[in-house]
C-alpha cells in the first residue's frame, strides 16, 4: 500500500467512525423508545455491549410495567454479564428471576446469576468469601432444578471451587508449620481435615500434624516433653496406618524412633 492509499483509507475509516459516534449519539438523545430498543438489541447481538449497556438502562425504566419490561430487563442482565461487569449482571439476573417468577428464562436467569458468583471467585490466595457465595448459589440453583442441563456444568463448578477452600484451608495451617508455630500448626491442621475429610492434601496434613507434635516436644520444656513426644507417637501411627505407601514415610519412621529415643531417656530420668 503507497502513502496516498494509506491515507485514503485511514480517512474512510475516521469518517466511518466519526460517522457511527454521530449516530450513536443521535440514538441516546432520541426520545423514540422503538428506535432506541431496536439499536440496543443490534449492538448486543454485534458484541457492541457497551453501547447497549446506557439504552438499555434507560429503556429498563421507560417500559417498567409494559409487555416489553422483561425482555428488556433481561437484556440489560446480558449487556452487563458481556461486559465483564459479573456484580451488576448477577444482581440484575438475580432481580429478573424474582420479578418475573413465570418466565421461561427463570431457570437460565438463576443459573446466570449462579455463574456470575462463579466468575468473582478470586485466586486460592485471597478472600474466599465469593467462592463460598457461589457454592451455596450453584447447590440452591441445583435444588430448584434438579433436571436442568446446566446440573453437570453446576457441579463440576463447585468441585472447582471447593478445590480453591481446600487449597486456601491447606495453605493457610500450613504457614504455622513453615513459621515454627507449631501448637497452632497442629490445631489449624487438624481443623482443615475436619472441615475437608476428603482433602487432596490430607496426607500432607497428617504428616505436617506429626511434625508439628515432634517439633512442638523439642521446644518443650521438661516437664512437658514426655506428653508431647506421646502426642506425637500417635500422631506417627495415625500417619502409617492411613498411608502405608506414602513417599514420607521414611521420614516419618525417622520421627517416630527420635521419638521412642526421647521417651525412653525421659522415663529413665525420672526412675
Amino acid at each position: 500500500m503507497n502513502k496516498y492509499s494509506f491515507i485514503i483509507v485511514l480517512i474512510a475509516t475516521t469518517l466511518a467512525v466519526l460517522s457511527s459516534c454521530t449516530e450513536y449519539s443521535k440514538i441516546l438523545k432520541s426520545t423514540d423508545a422503538e428506535l432506541k430498543w431496536e439499536y440496543a438489541q443490534a449492538a448486543l447481538d454485534s458484541g457492541s455491549c457497551f453501547k447497549a449497556l446506557p439504552i438499555l438502562a434507560e429503556l429498563a425504566g421507560l417500559t417498567r410495567g409494559t409487555e416489553r419490561a422483561q425482555e428488556v430487563h433481561y437484556k440489560n442482565a446480558t449487556a452487563h454479564y458481556c461486559v465483564n461487569d459479573y456484580y451488576l449482571a448477577r444482581y440484575h439476573f438475580s432481580t429478573y428471576a424474582k420479578t418475573f417468577p413465570n418466565s421461561n428464562l427463570v431457570e437460565e436467569a438463576e443459573f446466570k446469576s449462579a455463574n456470575c458468583s462463579y466468575l468473582l471467585s478470586p485466586n486460592w490466595s485471597l478472600d474466599q468469601t465469593e467462592t463460598r457465595l457461589a457454592i451455596q448459589e450453584l447447590q440452591l440453583f441445583m435444588d430448584r432444578h434438579p433436571s436442568s442441563s446446566y446440573r453437570e456444568i453446576s457441579q463440576t463448578m463447585i468441585e472447582d471451587l471447593r478445590s480453591k477452600l481446600e487449597r486456601k484451608s491447606f495453605e493457610s495451617a500450613a504457614i504455622y508449620h513453615k513459621t515454627g508455630q507449631f501448637k497452632s500448626a497442629t490445631i489449624a491442621m487438624q481443623n482443615a481435615l475436619k472441615d475437608y475429610p476428603d482433602s487432596p492434601y490430607r496426607e500432607d496434613l497428617h504428616f505436617l500434624i506429626l511434625d508439628s507434635h515432634y517439633q512442638y516436644a523439642t521446644q518443650s520444656t521438661n516437664r512437658r516433653k514426655l506428653e508431647r513426644f506421646n502426642d506425637a507417637t500417635q500422631a506417627f501411627h495415625t500417619f502409617a496406618t492411613r498411608f502405608p505407601g506414602s513417599l514420607y514415610l521414611p521420614d516419618a519412621q525417622s520421627i517416630y524412633e527420635s521419638c521412642v529415643k526421647a521417651v525412653e531417656t525421659l522415663e529413665s530420668e525420672e526412675n
